[in-house]
């Protein structure tokens, strides 16, 4: 089975490739959708991952199959795992797996909850057309993300992190995906829109909170806040079908 993988249903909407280099993440988030895709159980995903078997190598020689000339879309890091959970860092995987696709000509979008500890490959992006540094904000409270995602970056890191990213000229973008509260994501917005280059704006699901939100209230109130901000964004599928023809994207 390939490493780099054509990601489908909502996973497609983030990006055209994907890539996992750990098994697992230490996050810990109570919403994770990866255990019940990967057929894991909860306490077993969160606890310490390792590395997926020899996974330079097999990146290595998977990438040097590839036929030159051909198109080098976007690789998003990392859908079921984070690239920047404490332990990760320690391996050098991490950044191996960027410089291995850049060598390849294949940009790199770094998804992460890991805050500063993504800071330490800032180096390496930009190299590439088409890279990016993105993170997943779910919360301005500290006291909230501490409850649902316990072992990520608090948010201020986060947003640190972003900001960071932008001033060194690395493009940056924010998931506001899922928005558990959603007075807490439209704070983020007007919190991070001065630094952040594009919002994708989801919604939450697999949660029985989720039935409890008044979503075509939130979504009309995001673009609204978007658009007056001048923020680029993009309206994931589930929500967007609550806008009633409205705005679900921006150039």
């Amino acid at each position: 089975m390939s490493l780099i993988y054509e990601p489908a249903g909502r996973a497609r909407e983030y990006a055209p490739l994907a890539l996992n280099p750990y098994n697992g993440c230490t996050h810990g988030c109570s919403y994770c959708f990866a255990p019940a895709v990967l057929h894991k159980p909860r306490a077993v995903f969160h606890a310490d991952p390792a590395p997926r078997a020899d996974v330079i190598a097999k990146l290595e020689r998977e990438l040097d199959r590839e036929p030159a000339g051909k198109p080098r879309p976007p690789v998003l890091l990392c859908f079921t795992t984070d690239l920047y959970q404490p332990r990760a860092a320690e391996t050098g995987i991490s950044r191996r797996a960027i410089e291995l696709l850049h060598e390849y000509g294949y940009p790199v979008q770094v998804l992460t909850k890991g805050g500063m500890r993504s800071a330490v490959d800032f180096d390496l992006l930009g190299a590439v057309a088409g890279d990016a540094y993105a993170a997943t904000l779910t919360f301005i409270e500290p006291a909230a993300s501490a409850e649902w995602e316990p072992g990520a970056a608090l948010p201020a890191e986060r947003l640190a992190a972003l900001a960071l990213a932008h001033a060194e000229g690395i493009t940056t973008w924010a998931s506001l995906e899922p928005v558990v509260d959603p007075e807490q994501t439209l704070a983020l917005i007007r919190e991070a829109h001065g630094y952040v280059d594009l919002f994708k704006v989801g919604k939450l699901n697999y949660d029985p909170l989720a039935k409890t939100i008044d979503w075509p209230a939130f979504a009309a109130r995001a673009v609204a806040l978007l658009e007056e901000l001048g923020a680029r964004y993009y309206v994931k599928n589930d929500l967007r079908r609550y806008l009633g023809g409205g705005d679900a994207t921006t150039d």
